[in-house]
């Protein structure tokens, strides 16, 4: 009986262990990503939280996911993205962050986001926000 109850405590701790490094090793950017390469600004906004901050071209406002979810339509239908890459990805607590390049359009964006994640274990994005890249010397 002994033996059952170390073999069942076993498994019980290997599963566990197993689905908290599943979890940790969740990447909330993947779906946000492929969404900005698509343009797809209706599936992007499901991760959007209720009320949100975005910035488009040095245009900020605080608004509503739907309001939101409009602006970056607008943006998109302007500057048909053609590709879309994460060049750096932090977190701390329950905030990620992720910057990346957004080519649209000819164009050349930086794209920033960050997300906090809920009690339930999911992630909204709490800012978004798109900038033409400078150039470098």
């Amino acid at each position: 009986m002994k033996r059952l109850f170390t073999t069942l405590a076993a498994l019980l701790l290997l599963t566990v262990t197993g689905l908290s490094a599943q979890d940790k090793g969740y990447d909330v950017f993947v779906p946000i990503g492929k969404y900005i390469a698509q343009g797809d600004a209706s599936s992007l906004s499901a991760w959007f939280a209720d009320n949100l901050e975005v910035s488009i071209i040095s245009s900020t406002r605080n608004c509503s996911k739907t309001q939101a979810r409009q602006i970056v339509k607008t943006f998109f239908d302007a500057y048909t993205p053609r590709s879309f890459d994460i060049s750096h990805k932090a977190s701390r607590s329950n905030m990620k962050y992720a910057l990346g390049q957004l080519s649209a359009g000819g164009e050349v964006f930086v794209v920033t986001i960050f997300v906090s994640s809920k009690a339930d274990g999911t992630y909204q994005i709490q800012q978004f926000k798109i900038d033409r890249q400078t150039a470098v010397y």
